[in-house]
């Protein structure tokens, strides 16, 4: 659950609460029951690094995740991926 920072207009002291993203904005402040003003501050959550956007996540295909161009079934039969080329042994 987010914690959100309120500041009192009245005694000005400012505290924090937890609250369901559902629910609604503080409107008393805990110490004196006046007007509260919701604050906005820096998050303690920071995305940093290129992203998977620039990690080539995004990309088809990834270097070194290419396939051969031709089969080669026919010259390496344990490939598993190739045809059988045949009935040659």
């Amino acid at each position: 659950m987010p914690i959100y920072e309120y500041r009192c207009n009245d005694c000005g002291k400012e505290f924090e609460l937890m609250q369901k993203l559902s629910d609604g904005d503080a409107r008393e402040c805990i110490y004196c029951s006046g007007k509260v003003e919701k604050l906005i501050s820096q998050s303690s959550f920071h995305l940093k690094g290129g992203g998977w956007h620039a990690d080539g996540y995004s990309k088809g295909k990834r270097e070194g995740d290419s396939k051969p161009d031709k089969c080669q079934g026919a010259k390496k039969p344990e490939c598993a991926g190739c045809p059988s080329s045949g009935g040659e042994s």
